[in-house]
């Protein structure tokens, strides 16, 4: 795309044009599909491996990153180092190959990987749980707000809980009770896991469904049984149950009938609150050995200086890691290249990189541009940075993140996740209608992706998060077409070897509209001295404050 088209159409929609919207203009211009392009093809290619941390893949793609940051004009954004480097443990699990349910009526077996998945944290010694009851928890939440606990009354040592995924507001649609539709952190594996862990289980079993989960059983199955990462040795140490682990739908129905109990019954009981905690009268038993392996990574930083508050910062996100290679797949290609998830959002970062570095003068805030590792593991590239941070939270004036850019083409909207928590939206809205699009919230919020990539972990300490995502109104071939490819895609390339790069269908027009859209976000907040805040009712407000408290 030439730099003039794209100045042209941006001024048409901007009018009469001071000197200043001249220069984001030309920034602006400054990202094209062709210079986008060529970094995802890099990125995604064979030769990268898959990007997987600690392997030959990091070391190109961190090479890459730094060559292309350098040779834009970014400063290091960690001191001297374009680079922040941590330690991760990596646990990998054998586990037994089928566990068995066992009662009075007789038992239930399960598949490993197929039907059940199961992880733990124990070092040194394998994991053992023997003949243990399992109890029906509900949704495994405790949520005194709610005046909701799953646990009411039992004493979960040596037991294992058994809970639904998501929360009670998927199924009661009652936007005043656990958000309804919308997914809070209750309805998380990460949050049951914990509080399954506080309330002294042996181990924790969560039942997958589809829908409330927001992806398929494929996707329990690859995240739950390769090697578990950590960031550190204290994190391995920290309060776990004995094994985590998920059952597929089919077998939890199984169980319940085993134990005397229709699963759907229950389930609607568990939404009222009204299933106990239920001990089944089942037990079974299952171990998990460990091999245990100590890894480098590091996280890629590149940094706008600001020129007039430099101390305060717009961060943009994205992770440039994938899955790797595995070597087990029966098919052709066992390499995970992650060409959408997520070389299209690491190459907006050089393309904002560039944007900001051809602004005649640098913005009144500096822009981080920081590339995370390990988001497929556990957001745990992020989790280190906002635990490390180069610039304290509560000077991190936002959050814009970028996961999975749109390839479909061009939209006439763009979707946030996370819509209405916070001042953001409106940054959003101005930008987008710069471009004659319009901002919708999140179609699908029911999958919790508010809670799924980089930014929550700046969310957790308070710090404003935008997270745009494609929309759903394509500008030429319409609605229908649009969520017929997102559908597609789900089912045939999320985390999959098929998330190649391949220009022969891939419509990359949308994307450069996107980044262009959160460039001109990023420079708003750069260019400003407002501190966008976390609107009223957002359970985020109070963290900030709190952290602006201590300033």
């Amino acid at each position: 795309m030439k730099y003039a088209a794209v100045i042209l159409v941006f001024a048409v929609a901007l009018g009469a044009c001071s000197t200043e919207d001249e220069t984001k203009l030309h920034a602006i211009a400054t990202i094209t599909e062709d210079d986008l392009s060529s970094h995802i093809e890099v990125l995604a290619s064979d030769e990268f491996q898959g990007r997987m941390p600690g392997t030959e893949g990091e070391t190109r793609t961190i090479e890459y990153l730094t060559k292309e940051f350098k040779r834009i004009g970014a400063k290091p954004g960690n001191g001297d180092s374009y680079t922040q480097e941590m330690e991760l443990i990596s646990l990998n699990p054998s586990v037994y190959d089928m566990i068995t349910v066992e009662g009075e009526g007789g038992r239930v077996s399960l598949n490993y990987k197929d039907e059940f998945v199961a992880v733990s944290t124990a070092t040194g010694q394998p994991a053992v749980i023997s003949n243990a009851e399992l109890v029906f928890a509900g949704f495994g939440i405790v949520a005194p707000e709610y005046g909701w606990n799953d646990y009411q009354g039992i004493d979960m040592e040596g037991k294992i809980a058994v809970v639904l995924v998501n929360d009670p507001g998927f199924y009661t649609q009652d936007s005043s009770f656990f958000n309804g539709r919308a997914m809070t952190y209750y309805g998380r594996w990460t949050y049951k896991y914990e509080e399954a862990a506080r309330q002294g289980a042996s181990g924790i079993f969560i039942v997958h469904e589809t829908a409330p989960a927001g992806y398929p059983w494929q996707i329990v199955r690859k995240g739950w049984t390769g090697p578990q990462m950590y960031i550190n040795k204290q994190e391995v140490l920290a309060q776990h149950c004995g094994f985590e682990g998920w059952i597929n739908h089919e077998k939890a129905k199984e169980i319940f009938a085993l134990a005397g109990e229709d699963y759907e019954r229950m389930k609607d009981l568990a939404v009222k609150g009204e299933a106990g905690p239920t001990p089944l009268g089942l037990t079974t038993t299952l171990s998990i050995t460990n091999t245990t392996e100590t890894l480098t990574t590091s996280n890629v930083l590149a940094l706008i200086e600001g020129s007039e508050r430099p101390d305060e910062v717009i961060v943009y996100t994205a992770h440039w890691d994938h899955f790797g290679v595995d070597p087990s797949l029966e098919q052709e290609d066992k390499i995970y290249n992650g060409a959408r998830d997520n070389a299209t959002g690491t190459s907006a970062l050089l393309e904002l990189a560039e944007a900001f570095a051809s602004l005649p003068k640098a913005p009144a805030r500096s822009v981080l541009l920081l590339a995370v590792t390990a988001e497929e593991q556990g957001l745990l590239g992020s989790k280190y940075y906002v635990e490390h941070p180069v610039f304290p939270m509560r000077n991190t004036i936002a959050v814009i993140n970028l996961d999975g850019l749109n390839i479909f083409g061009p939209m006439n909207d763009i979707t946030l996740v996370g819509y209405g928590q916070s001042e953001l939206d409106a940054y959003a809205e101005n930008a987008a209608a710069r471009q004659s699009r319009v901002v919708k919230p999140d179609p699908e919020p029911e999958k919790g992706r508010y809670f799924r990539s980089d930014h929550f972990n700046f969310i957790k300490h308070g710090v404003p998060a935008m997270y745009p995502s494609m929309g759903f109104d394509h500008r030429e071939k319409g609605a229908d077409y649009a969520r017929e490819k997102a559908n597609e895609w789900v089912e045939v390339y999320y985390h999959e070897p098929s998330d190649n790069y391949e220009p022969e269908w891939w419509d990359l027009r949308g994307a450069v509209e996107d980044i262009q859209l959160v460039f001109d976000v990023g420079y708003m907040l750069a260019t400003s001295s407002h501190v966008p805040g976390w609107n009223a009712g957002s359970e985020f407000k109070a963290i900030r404050e709190e952290s602006f408290a201590k300033k």
